[in-house]
């Protein structure tokens, strides 16, 4: 067997992408480079931290921008806030509702993004592009129902006591 020739048939990934064998070794670098860039991970890591914050920011932005489900999310948000502060629950029970109120924006923000991913992927139907969309969306509605159960443990005591 002779020496492979530099570039051609060798197998690698970088960052989780493989990269194709028959590329030449340049075009390699080009990408693995615009794959650093992509990522933030040729700024340094100060540069790169603050890169991903601003990456995950517009993500966040992006989802409650376009997506009509996170806007009656952020109203309930609103109700509930709304709700405790008139019945004047206790700091922990404050901790609780914005930790299920942000546990269920963060499963918006999921479920956008694999939404936008089997998109991407899958133009055309496929069943089981059809299981992820709804496999994802289905994470979405037992994070609602915990939220709605403790909303239930905190606010059903207190307006039972008014009647």
């Amino acid at each position: 067997m002779g020496a492979a020739k530099p570039g051609v048939g060798r197998i690698g990934t970088y960052a989780g992408h493989a990269m194709n064998s028959s590329m030449p070794a340049t075009e390699e670098i080009e990408k693995m480079t615009q794959l650093r860039q992509l990522s933030g991970r040729d700024r340094g890591f100060v540069r790169g931290r603050w890169f991903s914050l601003q990456a995950a920011l517009a993500g966040a932005a992006h989802t409650l921008r376009t997506q009509p489900n996170a806007w009656i999310e952020l109203v309930a948000c609103f109700v509930i806030a709304a709700a405790g502060w008139w019945l004047q629950i206790a700091a922990i029970e404050w901790a609780l509702l914005a930790f299920v109120a942000l546990i269920i924006l963060a499963l918006e923000s999921v479920n956008t993004a694999v939404e936008a991913v089997v998109d991407l992927v899958s133009p055309d139907y496929h069943p089981l592009a059809k299981v992820a969309k709804d496999a994802a969306a289905g994470a979405l509605i037992f994070g609602v129902l915990a939220s709605l159960c403790v909303a239930a443990v905190i606010f059903l005591p207190r307006i039972w006591a008014l009647f």
